[in-house]
């Protein structure tokens, strides 16, 4: 059976994403890592197939993606429709919010990925 997650092939990919992280990126880390919503570990650029996902929880299969500009170019949003229902056909469920909404309204996007921890525990 092939890996699912975390492929040692897109290992390289994933710490240049973590080296590399948005400014939107960090300051939604800074407020996930270390447990510090609601108990739950989040990591940082998951893989899940040949896909890199910006935040996952694994105990409750939750991942979030934070969009910044590429997701607006030509023919990406295409491609995140395909990326996020490959992952939500394997059981992930998927929050999506753009770098405006972190960066005007952070209170409210952890407001709503603790919403939906609360949902699926």
């Amino acid at each position: 059976m092939t890996q699912l997650y975390n492929r040692t092939s897109e290992k390289a990919k994933r710490q240049q994403l973590r080296r590399n992280m948005t400014k939107a990126e960090f300051m939604i880390w800074q407020k996930l890592k270390g447990k510090q919503l609601e108990g739950y570990k989040f990591r940082r650029q998951y893989g899940v197939g040949s896909f890199v996902i910006d935040f996952y929880c694994t105990e409750l299969k939750l991942a979030i993606e934070i969009d910044g500009d590429s997701h607006f170019e030509e023919g990406a949003q295409d491609y995140d429709r395909e990326r996020q229902a490959f992952i939500e056909s394997v059981g992930i469920r998927f929050l999506r919010f753009t770098n405006d909404e972190v960066y005007g309204n952070l209170e409210g996007v952890l407001e709503r990925i603790s919403q939906e921890i609360w949902e699926l525990w």
